[in-house]
């Protein structure tokens, strides 16, 4: 994924409870439902799986309290991407 939603959530909510306000909150605003998050092996606490409909996988580069939420490129190829030539 290389373009996505960096999404904060320092509340005492569970983690797929906080990734489902995630979800919620990008299908709303960009009107279609993610299908990858990232995030901090210290705030996933666990195992990488589905959450809140969305694959869930350990990202070390993501800071803790931090989801970084969008489509995964790789499961959707009929979506080119394009190039930027300088």
């Amino acid at each position: 994924m290389d373009i996505g939603m960096l999404w904060f959530d320092d509340q005492s909510a569970s983690t797929p409870e906080k990734i489902q306000r995630a979800v919620s909150f990008y299908t709303e605003k960009y009107g279609r439902r993610p299908t990858l998050c990232l995030v901090n092996p210290a705030t996933l606490n666990g195992g990488e799986g589905i959450m809140a409909g969305v694959k869930v996988r350990k990202a070390r580069n993501v800071m803790p309290d931090h989801y970084w939420i969008g489509v995964d490129e790789s499961k959707n190829p009929s979506a080119p991407r394009q190039r930027q030539v300088a």
